[in-house]
């Protein structure tokens, strides 16, 4: 019987490793809908939306923050202005990108993005390294206007 149990979890850990292996960002699902893609898709989305907007106008800083997790590779957003922020593009250092349709107002919401999930011009995602890399800017092209978010380290 427990030798059952031990197999049973081995191939379970063999389908999820497998899953994230099969050209996703990452192991576990977006918890939302709009960011369940593969890596291609991804990356095709960020080739569109290349090169850097430099020549936007500067909105300021948004009323959010980000989270980064190193150790897990992730961008956590939170929104606390007192609207949603719809069809955004989010850059990490002017160089990767990802879309997010929808980041919702409230302290209690926030977005879970990956680090595969932004794409540089050459079709390369977000890494760091082993540390050399680092998240220096996280900005947000909103409405025609590049905002800046201000950075913090996740617990």
């Amino acid at each position: 019987m427990m030798r059952n149990s031990v197999k049973a979890c081995v191939a379970a850990m063999a389908v999820l490793v497998g899953m994230g292996c099969a050209g996703r960002p990452s192991v576990i699902p977006n918890y939302d809908p709009r960011l369940r893609r593969t890596s291609s898709q991804f990356a095709a989305d960020a080739a569109k939306r290349h090169p850097y907007k430099a020549e936007a106008p500067r909105g300021g800083e948004a009323l959010g923050r980000t989270a980064i997790d190193y150790t897990f590779k992730t961008v956590e957003v939170l929104n606390y202005s007192d609207e949603d922020w719809d069809d955004v593009e989010l850059w990490i250092n002017k160089n990767y990108v990802v879309f997010v349709p929808r980041i919702e107002k409230g302290k209690q919401r926030t977005k879970l993005l990956n680090f595969q999930m932004f794409f540089d011009e050459k079709g390369d995602y977000f890494v760091t390294n082993y540390g050399k890399s680092r998240v220096d800017t996280l900005e947000m092209l909103r409405g025609g206007k590049m905002y800046t978010i201000k950075l913090g380290l996740s617990d």
